[in-house]
């Protein structure tokens, strides 16, 4: 049974949810305690909750009435580290039901997943089919894929029979590998760049807060994940999300999970909004987040939730 303690009470609140296995996950909360809305924002892989920072002020000025809440998956950002055997996207679902359960037992709830956080909305859905439509009322999959993650793109990579020897290095030597990682993120920064962020300009502090996830995630984390990368399929998931309305969203240079990801995401998904934004990259929630909230208010206006603020706008820079 997962439990809660309560660290903080101001506008945003720290408390930590241990998961059924006993891994401490860091969950923070914004808005209205009762809030007859839950939004929660599930980050990528090697990021954290701050990725979702320029969309959660956003949609926090909009939505006064909603609550939004963001948690760090397990290994990543503040929450504690794991067996690496739990690494993978089924446990992920698990974790998401966790703190659904402990932070919003009641009341609808809105999942808005980005990358890695698409993928665990989608392995919740599969798991839990008959909380969709019932508590979970809409969807948001965003630089995201439900299959064949390795059939495009720089996906390729994750066959290349090169990753088993580094994931194998990671296991033996973690401490060396994590230094290399390190030195490895400044000589091919400049191809870090491109995959995330495509052909648009992006600020100097965008690349900072990205740059800064990514080098804090632990080297096991990263490594581990990547097999279940290779083999997600869930695709099953799309047909239940026809249930709710569903947002895809997809940058147009994204070359992780390029924009025909989405296209299929969103063939197999009755009534769904298909949103593809020109020259965003891989990282479009830190590239276009003006966009990316524009376009879950949307989804929120189609699950009948909207509570905007008097005189709110969606106006932001990044």
């Amino acid at each position: 049974m997962s439990n809660v303690s309560s660290i903080a009470t101001t506008a945003r609140r720290r408390v930590t949810v241990r998961t059924r296995d006993g891994v401490e996950l860091a969950v923070r909360e914004y808005g209205p305690r009762d809030a007859d809305l839950t939004i929660v924002l599930l980050h990528g892989h090697c990021l954290h909750t701050e990725s979702w920072t320029y969309v959660r002020d956003a949609l926090l000025r909009r939505y006064e009435c909603a609550r939004v809440v963001c948690y760090d998956h397990r290994g990543h950002g503040d929450s504690a580290a794991a067996s690496r055997r739990t690494y993978n996207l089924d446990q992920l679902g698990e974790d998401l039901r966790d703190v659904l359960d402990a932070v919003a037992p009641t009341g609808p709830v809105v999942l808005a997943g980005h990358s890695m956080g698409g993928m665990t909305a989608l392995t919740y859905a599969a798991r839990y089919p008959h909380q969709i439509g019932t508590r979970v009322i809409g969807v948001a999959l965003i630089a995201t894929a439900a299959a064949g993650i390795a059939d495009t793109g720089f996906g390729r990579l994750l066959r290349n029979p090169a990753l088993s020897v580094f994931q194998a290095a990671v296991r033996h030597a973690p401490g060396v590998m994590h230094h290399a990682k390190l030195m490895a993120s400044k000589v091919f920064a400049p191809l870090i760049r491109t995959a995330e962020f495509g052909d648009r300009k992006v600020s100097p502090a965008v690349l900072a807060l990205a740059n800064a996830m990514h080098n804090q995630t632990p080297i096991v984390t990263m490594a581990s994940f990547l097999s279940a990368f290779a083999a997600f399929d869930r695709t099953e998931a799309l047909a239940v999300l026809s249930r709710i309305p569903t947002l895809v969203l997809c940058g147009s240079a994204d070359l992780l999970t390029p924009p025909s990801h989405s296209v299929a995401m969103a063939a197999a998904v009755d009534y769904s909004d298909l949103v593809l934004l020109d020259g965003a990259g891989h990282s479009v929630i830190l590239e276009q987040p003006r966009q990316v909230s524009e376009a879950i208010g949307r989804l929120l206006s189609r699950a009948g939730e909207t509570c905007p603020s008097e005189g709110a706008q969606l106006e932001l820079v990044a």
